[in-house]
């Protein structure tokens, strides 16, 4: 009888892992905001890691999350590595591209809590007097995060910490 139940539990387990393997490869995520204040004002403050812990959900969220800073002080170039105890983890970001004040884009290299590598574009639209900030991140869909999205939507999971770091960055810009 106890044999039978681990062959089922095996089963089971092994089916789990074999779906996980036939998800996507790859993730998109993507959240938009409007915000009442001007496009080069919101740009500064996505375009400078040094205001990343104003409206970043991870370093308002991990009291224990330490920055580093290297390269340019903004734009492209700069780099910013960090490590927190929370889900934060450790890893490095870098701006590979900014283009004021419509684009940047942030190439993000977790190391914890699992190694990922992933591209963040932040597009800052005005219309008319508001504007219209989208934060779309893309990347691989490493095999941990395939098992989790069997359980967990994935896409409301980490689009609520997107609509959190948005509502920060409003709140910021609209000072």
């Amino acid at each position: 009888m106890i044999l039978r139940i681990v062959a089922i539990v095996a089963v089971l387990i092994a089916g789990v892992l074999l779906y996980a393997a036939s998800k996507p490869n790859t993730f998109l995520i993507q959240r938009s905001i409007t915000i009442n204040a001007p496009p080069d004002r919101i740009f500064a403050l996505v375009n400078d890691f040094h205001n990343w812990s104003v409206w970043a959900p991870q370093d308002k969220d991990d009291p224990t999350l330490t920055r580093t800073y290297s390269g340019p002080v903004s734009g492209k170039g700069a780099v910013s590595e960090w490590i927190g105890s929370g889900s934060s983890g450790r890893g490095r970001m870098s701006i590979v591209e900014s283009q004021p004040p419509r684009n940047i884009s942030v190439k993000v290299d977790f190391v914890k809590p699992f190694e990922a590598h992933n591209v963040n574009d932040f597009t800052i639209e005005p219309q008319g007097t508001l504007t219209t900030v989208t934060w779309r991140m893309q990347g691989t869909n490493v095999y941990a995060m395939k098992v989790m999205s069997i359980f967990l939507n994935m896409d409301r999971f980490m689009g609520k910490h997107f609509e959190a770091g948005l509502a920060n960055l409003k709140a910021a810009a609209e000072r």
